[in-house]
């Protein structure tokens, strides 16, 4: 099974999107782009910036909740390699 921490970014919002997944990022992502409720669903245009592989479910939502930690977008863009 895989791990994987993932970062969203929406063009519409200017904002980013952590979360964790057991299976595939694309699938995860389409989920995102259906109709349902929360924060994904208020826009379409999601795509994935960045991803991390880990061997453990532990190990993946320590990132995640690191990541989610810094409330910083430049650390976010760095992370991403993305144009401050």
């Amino acid at each position: 099974m895989t791990f994987t921490v993932y970062i969203l970014y929406s063009t519409i919002f200017q904002k980013f999107y952590v979360g964790f997944t057991t299976g595939s990022v694309s699938a995860r992502l389409h989920k995102h782009l259906a109709n349902h409720k929360g924060f994904t669903a208020k826009a379409k245009d999601w795509t994935i910036v960045h991803m991390e592989e880990y061997p453990d479910k532990p190990s993946v939502m320590k990132r995640e909740r690191e990541i989610k930690k810094w409330k910083s977008t430049a650390k976010i863009k760095a992370l991403c390699r993305l144009p401050a």
